[in-house]
């Protein structure tokens, strides 16, 4: 589907240089269920996390479970060993009164029957306190390989990601001072680029130096093909009024971002199916537009980079 969505993006950037009002709002409708399929992605990775908790509390019960069943086994045990001893004393006792009186003899072996009927249901709850004890460190062991490999995983997802960042500020390190930054937050890695580096003002053609950056940007991404990669273009909220071929700042911001994909493109080792152009013009600021220094930062283009949560997923289906 995204494969298909980006295909009539640039097919549009291509054919017409206007933008009219209906292709616009198929635009913005088809932007809105890319939006809504990347909230879907950031719902799974909650949803999984919480899964991850759940789990976590579970076995914390059956932590609690198992420890009281062992303090019930050991002290079934104890009333053992006691039923046991006196059950040893009265056969001593039983031997010296057999010498002198029948009838504590017969006493006391009614008493010596009543003790090992006592001892045998004694003998009996053991044995079914030792298997409930196995069934619970059982179920124990279970959920704490379930946690562990969940945990794994999750792991495995961050340090990609980190490993991920260092490899993109290693890349871009040239483009440092030139309103270019990458951060790791919420299990992304974002790639902000102001337009400064990018763009003339009210244009969308990719200056030289902002090739090159989005460019070396590719190559890290080539090699990280389990990666969704969501491109956002930005604008101050000053309103649009360049060109007649745009109707404001949300379509300019489009083009940017289409714009930037199309580069992308140029890299044969990226999947074009990974890849999402979106426009959000002025609605998603990052420092206040009172202020020329905040509106040069408002005006951006951000790379937003996702791990692909197939395996998590598979995970939680299994179990």
């Amino acid at each position: 589907m995204i494969k298909k969505l980006l295909l009539v993006f640039v097919t549009i950037a291509f054919v017409s240089s206007c933008v009219s009002p209906k292709v616009y709002k198929e635009l913005e409708s088809k932007y809105t269920d890319l939006k809504q399929e990347n909230r879907k992605l950031s719902d799974e990775n909650e949803a999984l996390l919480s899964a991850k908790t759940a789990a976590e509390n579970e076995v914390k019960q059956l932590q609690s479970a198992y420890t009281a069943a062992v303090a019930e086994r050991d002290r079934l045990q104890s009333d053992y060993n006691a039923t046991k001893a006196s059950l040893d004393n009265l056969k001593a006792s039983y031997d010296a009164l057999e010498k002198n009186s029948s009838a504590a003899i017969a006493a006391n072996s009614q008493k010596n029957r009543e003790l090992l009927a006592q001892l045998e249901a004694k003998e009996q709850a053991l044995a079914a306190e030792n298997a409930r004890l196995e069934s619970l460190k059982k179920a124990l062991e279970d959920r704490s390989n379930r946690v562990a490999e969940l945990e794994k995983v999750i792991a495995d997802k961050d340090a990609a990601m980190t490993a991920l960042k260092d490899a993109i500020s290693r890349a871009l390190t040239d483009f440092e001072g030139k309103g270019l930054t990458v951060e790791q937050r919420d299990g992304k890695v974002y790639v902000s680029m102001e337009n400064k580096l990018l763009f003339s003002s009210g244009s969308w053609a990719v200056g030289t130096e902002g090739r090159r950056a989005v460019q070396q940007l590719g190559s890290v991404l080539g090699q990280n093909p389990d990666i969704a990669v969501l491109i956002e273009g930005h604008t101050d909220n000053v309103p649009y009024q360049g060109n007649a071929q745009l109707s404001g700042n949300w379509d300019l911001s489009t083009k940017r971002a289409t714009a930037i994909v199309n580069i992308l493109r140029e890299n044969a080792a990226i999947n074009p199916e990974n890849l999402t152009a979106a426009g959000r013009g002025e609605y998603a600021p990052v420092a206040t537009n009172s202020t020329p220094e905040g509106k040069a930062k408002n005006r951006r283009i951000e790379v937003i980079l996702t791990p692909k949560l197939d395996e998590l997923s598979k995970l939680l289906k299994d179990n």
